[in-house]
Parts: C-alpha cells; structure tokens; sequence
C-alpha cells in the first residue's frame, strides 16, 4: 500500500507493507496491550498496616461493663481513629503477561488504523535550525497539528528540545515507541526514515 507524503505544498507517496499498515483493527487486543503497558508502569509499593501492626493498644481501654462506653478491646480498632486498616493494602506486582507475537500485533494494528483514519501524517523529515520552540510551533500549524505524537529515526536534541515546552506534543524516536503514546495522541508525525524503521521492526 502508499501513504502520502507531506512536503510543503506537494504530495507525493511512500510505499510501505500491508502487513504492517494494512490491518484491520482489533480493538480487544489493543485494549489488552495498553492496559497491561501501563499497568507495567504502576510502582505497587502502596503498603497499609493492620491492626496487629498499628503502635499501641496492647491493653483495653476500659472495662467491658459499667462505663456506659461502647465495648472496645482495642484503641487501634479499624473503626477507631488512628487504628489499623481492616482491609490493608499490600505491595504488589501489576505487570501482566503479553507475548511478543500479541505486542507486535496490536502495534500493526494501531498503526494500521492511524493510516487508514487519515491520523498518520508522513513528512520527508523534521529538521530545526535551533531549539526553538516557535520553529517547532509554526511547523505544526503549519500542518494542523496540536495533539501529536513526533517519531524520528533517532534522538535529535533540537527537536526534543523545542517540543518539551509544547503541551500535548511528545516526541520519541522509533527504539522507544510504545502503545500508550500511539493512543494517547490525535495524530502522529513520522518521517519516512522513521517509517521505515517501524516496517522493520514489527515486520
């Protein structure tokens, strides 16, 4: 298949392989390898003590009868401030097992559904005299971006440089492409060399 290439006011086309930007969408995988990319993310180190944990209230606070109070054996009671928690949190691990084989499939599917929506936008190459934020910004609008994802062949500084000022506007070379900024952003705008780079990785 083709994808059209941006270069100014002209227009030309790339040609790139089906089985990497030709396939249909699956929602249901998508939606597992995102979740399970994030959840991968998550520290797990929330920890909560118990009652049996909490400092104190090794005695009871008062008698059993007579004091008019309710009955209590405990200060650190759950249901007493400052007690333990009755059902504490516990560190734990999030991560979730996701195949090589259903990675890369969900990433040719996401991909495939950027091109197909018209969201893929494919330019020559993004290149910035200086790391200004304005050359980047006038680029952009230039193309009627404002909520998009930047894939290069490689970490270029000017150009990371002035996007990191810009609000919705990641940029990321191809090594550190991941399925949450596929997702996260409206658009994405590769360079060929880029797409290139993507063909071969997830071939």
């Amino acid at each position: 298949m083709k994808l059209q290439v941006v270069n100014g006011g002209a227009v030309s086309e790339v040609e790139v392989a089906d089985a990497t930007f030709g396939r249909e969408y699956n929602e249901a995988l998508v939606h597992q390898v995102v979740v399970a990319y994030r959840n991968a993310g998550r520290s797990g180190t929330k920890a909560q003590k118990t009652k049996s944990e909490v400092r104190g209230g090794g005695r009871k606070p008062w008698g059993q009868k007579g004091t008019g109070s309710a009955r209590a054996g405990s200060i650190r009671s759950p249901i007493w401030v400052g007690g333990g928690r009755a059902f504490a949190a516990r560190p734990r691990d999030y991560a979730q097992k996701v195949n090589r084989k259903m990675y890369r499939a969900a990433m040719r599917s996401m991909l495939s559904e950027l091109a197909r929506t018209g969201r893929l936008v494919v330019v020559p190459a993004i290149e910035l005299e200086a790391p200004k934020t304005k050359l980047l910004a006038t680029k952009l609008k230039e193309l009627s971006l404002d909520s998009v994802l930047i894939l290069v062949e490689a970490f270029d500084e000017n150009l990371f440089l002035a996007a990191r000022n810009l609000p919705h506007v990641h940029t990321l070379p191809v090594t550190g492409l991941d399925p949450d900024s596929l997702v996260r952003y409206s658009k994405v705008l590769v360079t060929v060399g880029a797409l290139k780079l993507i063909e071969e990785r997830l071939s």
